[in-house]
């Protein structure tokens, strides 16, 4: 598979994490679909492995979500730019502490632009537990989902 082409999987994933971010938008599976592509591609016994290892964890956060309350951010008070630091804050918490650390970014990310914005302690806090009960557990899941494929997919890419 030429550079070109895995650059093109690599964009898809992204618009897919992205994706997860946005009410409606099938981010995950976006991300999904990429891995299928990438594996069509380069029909190796690795690429199938991750193929089958990220239909699983798909499932898995379907179905963890399920059990979920479901998503009503917008009552909670969350906006786009909140779920733009939560993503963020999970993606840098990714890298800086591999697969674990995007649960604190995304906590951490929601508090960050929510003490931007209101501008106290007390008052961030508050909104971001308010943020987590109105389904940011849901996109957690979904995002730390999508965050484990691409994880995987980099490393396949890097190591194999």
């Amino acid at each position: 598979m030429g550079a070109w082409e895995l650059l093109l999987v690599g964009v898809v994933m992204l618009l897919g994490l992205c994706g997860v971010l946005v009410p409606g938008v099938p981010g995950s599976w976006l991300v999904w679909a990429a891995v299928l592509w990438w594996t069509l591609q380069d029909p190796d016994a690795l690429a199938w492995g991750i193929l089958v290892g990220a239909t699983a964890v798909l499932l898995a956060s379907q179905a963890v979500r399920w059990q979920l309350p479901p998503r009503r951010l917008r009552e909670s008070g969350a906006t786009r730019r909140m779920g733009v630091f939560a993503g963020v804050g999970a993606l840098i918490g990714f890298c800086v502490l591999p697969v674990i650390g995007a649960i604190p970014g995304f906590v951490g990310g929601i508090y960050t632009g929510e003490r931007l914005r209101l501008g106290g302690h007390g008052e961030a806090v508050t909104a971001t537990r308010a943020a987590m009960r109105g389904g940011g557990g849901s996109v957690l899941t979904e995002l730390f989902a999508c965050l484990l494929i691409l994880g995987a997919w980099l490393g396949a890419l890097i190591w194999g």
